[in-house]
């Protein structure tokens, strides 16, 4: 015999995208009054470099708890630690040149500076299983860790060493996808590809764009 609940089944919440970094951690009037960086923009954290991994810290755990305190059942670390949802990741991988940046189109369709790619892309590290671990550490919730997409890192980025910006994004990919399994074996229980320039660029998605992910 078979039996089934009266209750409906109720789906599991999540944050979706970043949560708001609190007024003492970045500049909030720069941070608005520009694009998102894709490069490194270190001038828009307030506080020291010295102690500004502490910093980010105790942002993550305030975005933590209220997280919590709203009832959510999957937590992120709010990306507490980023400048934007993309360059955090992008910026930490070798074949890039980040002080010479290069420039492309945002979704916007306005210029922004942008990683140079000059050489193959490759993930030297693991980049975010340490943000992963504090995460852990603080919760006992289900968490998710967020990653860029492939297709959208290589649209953000000046191609100067592939031969089409689909052998770019296969790379990224192979990059995201080492990340991945670093995220899982690290104890994420879901890791998040972001690909809003799937919207933004569709003929370029439908190329390649789902190959990318796929990939990734």
């Amino acid at each position: 015999m078979t039996t089934t609940s009266s209750r409906p089944s109720l789906l599991p919440t999540s944050l979706v995208g970043s949560y708001a970094q609190p007024d003492w951690l970045i500049d909030r009037a720069k941070l608005a009054g520009r694009f998102p960086p894709r490069v490194r923009a270190r001038e828009l954290w307030r506080v020291d470099p010295e102690y500004l991994a502490q910093a980010q810290d105790d942002a993550t755990v305030l975005a933590i708890r209220a997280q919590e305190e709203a009832g959510l059942d999957i937590i992120t670390d709010g990306e507490m630690r980023r400048e934007s949802y993309s360059n955090h990741f992008a910026t930490a991988l070798e074949g890039v040149d980040i002080d010479n940046p290069g420039t492309a189109l945002d979704r916007s369709g306005h210029p922004n500076p942008v990683p140079r790619v000059v050489g193959p892309i490759t993930r030297p590290a693991p980049v975010q299983v340490a943000d992963t671990e504090f995460l852990l550490a603080n919760t006992d919730r289900a968490i998710k860790v967020t990653v860029p997409g492939p297709f959208t890192m290589s649209q953000q980025a000046q191609n100067d060493h592939y031969p089409d910006l689909e052998s770019m994004a296969m790379a990224y990919a192979d990059a995201c996808n080492a990340e991945v399994k670093d995220l899982f074996a690290a104890g994420a229980d879901i890791v998040q590809l972001d690909e809003p320039y799937r919207q933004a660029r569709p003929d370029a998605a439908r190329a390649y764009g789902l190959k990318a992910l796929n990939r990734a």
